[in-house]
């Protein structure tokens, strides 16, 4: 079974950092994207950044451009995303995604295969 298990959330204030992290375990499966996505109370779940596997290009969502950043360690099969000066409209369930097949399309839900069960991230003003 193809596992994606986030970790790294929590309770912060306003300008801090956190950095969330996702493994794959479970069978061994390829994936060419790995990206994150949140999903804040009342609201769709939303792209934030992703990144390839292979290569390791890197693609972020205006809102946190300059202040997120999203590495990917392959001997670990970890992806990270480093969030700073964290602002309280970054408060959201956070879910790691992956997809198998490279994307021209990586902010949309659909194109990702896998799931993690998202790590929550409260950041206080």
């Amino acid at each position: 079974q193809e596992l994606l298990v986030e970790s790294g959330g929590g309770l912060v204030q306003a300008g801090d950092s956190l950095r969330l992290s996702c493994a794959k375990s479970g069978r061994t499966f390829s994936v060419s994207f790995m990206g994150w996505f949140r999903q804040a109370p009342g609201k769709e779940r939303e792209f934030v950044s992703a990144i390839t596997w292979i290569g390791g290009n890197t693609f972020y969502a205006d809102s946190v451009k300059g202040r997120f950043t999203i590495s990917r360690d392959n001997a670990k099969n970890t992806v990270y995303l480093q969030m700073n000066s964290l602002k309280p409209e970054d408060t959201a369930v956070y879910y790691c995604a992956a997809a198998r097949n490279y994307l021209t399309d990586y902010t949309t839900i659909r194109n990702y295969n896998y799931w993690g069960q998202g790590t929550q991230v409260t950041v206080s003003s």
